[in-house]
């Protein structure tokens, strides 16, 4: 049986190959989020029951309803396309070491999200929230809020990812409070935690790999994630495989007008291990070329993550010390992006 460290401890994984088990799309939970935008208590009560299912059950789900134009949606993959599509030294002028906050592009093999692996066989895109270097918390340290980098003479580029992000942005916000009517908490809880969130938009381009496949050497290695919860929408080519509790890995679809969530390691600490955050992995053997486009929702860079109250008791006390939110995913950047050092001194 092999070993997965996270950043939340060792994770035992099966030894069972690169298959995961054909089970139809809704063998994941497929969440309604309309009650949180429409308001009708009623229907709010239906959705935190079957969220908190969801998350201390499987830890992914589908959601639909979301509220996101499918426009933006179709205009954000395009763009990722055409990005992605360019020449190597084009792509490489933006590239991410030239940013002290993780901005920018990565080639292919610079992440490593699983430390036992190779590399991981995709290209990516990354931008966060836009914060001027003359900021209070960028001059105090604070090292993953500052400007983004952009192509240069490509507005449209800009304006496309820009409006994607604003929209996840919004989205999370409902979602979280999803997640605080979840956990029996004032729906306004977490508000005051991410007003200036840690949340990072990635645009990723999965090469097909064909033939025999190296495991230690895939899309993306199996890892959980680091944020409070993923938001993933896909084209159509089926990568994304999850772990469920008995080892196996369940194959997630793309599912129209759907995006698929996953708990990242922050809400499993908030929840004391009581949400679920899910290790799982990418494999593009479908012989084309795969794009998605993750959106990795964390709170403020100082929120302090401890487990909350209402998950610790004499039977289940707390398994985490606390840790700021900037700390602890700065740490697990360290681990597993090549050109990431928090302390180095970058030139824009």
């Amino acid at each position: 049986m092999a070993k997965l460290n996270t950043g939340n401890g060792t994770r035992l994984l099966k030894d069972s190959g690169l298959d995961a088990a054909p089970v139809p799309f809704d063998s994941l939970p497929v969440i309604d989020l309309a009650p949180i935008f429409n308001g009708d208590p009623d229907t709010k009560t239906q959705l935190a029951t079957d969220l908190r299912r969801a998350c201390t059950e499987v830890g992914f789900f589908y959601i639909k309803n979301h509220n996101v134009p499918q426009s933006v949606i179709d205009d954000a993959f395009g763009t990722a396309r055409r990005f992605f599509a360019q020449a190597t030294d084009e792509k490489m002028a933006i590239h991410v070491a030239k940013s002290k906050n993780n901005r920018g592009y990565a080639a292919l093999l610079e992440e490593n999200t699983d430390p036992t692996a190779r590399g991981d066989l995709h290209e990516s895109f990354d931008m966060a929230l836009e914060v001027p270097e003359d900021d209070e918390d960028v001059t105090a340290g604070a090292v993953l809020y500052g400007p983004n980098q952009w192509p240069e003479d490509d507005g449209k580029f800009r304006q496309s990812v820009e409006a994607y992000y604003a929209e996840m942005i919004k989205l999370s916000h409902q979602l979280l409070h999803a997640f605080a009517l979840a956990l029996e908490l004032e729906e306004d809880h977490f508000d005051d935690l991410v007003d200036k969130p840690l949340a990072t938009l990635r645009l990723l381009h999965y090469p097909p790999q064909f033939g025999e496949i190296d495991d230690r050497q895939i899309g993306i290695g199996a890892h959980s994630d680091y944020e409070c919860f993923t938001i993933l929408c896909q084209d159509k080519i089926s990568a994304l495989q999850a772990l469920n509790t008995n080892g196996e890995w369940i194959s997630a679809p793309p599912l129209p007008g759907h995006f698929v969530v996953n708990v990242g390691d922050q809400m499993a600490r908030w929840t004391n291990d009581l949400f679920t955050s899910t290790i799982h992995r990418a494999i593009n053997r479908s012989g084309l070329e795969r794009y998605s486009i993750p959106f990795f929702f964390g709170p403020n860079y100082n929120a302090v993550i401890e487990p909350l109250e209402s998950c610790v008791d004499e039977t289940h006390p707390a398994r985490y010390e606390p840790i700021t939110s900037g700390s602890y995913v700065n740490s697990r950047f360290a681990e597993t992006l090549a050109h990431y050092d928090p302390s180095k001194e970058y030139k824009l």
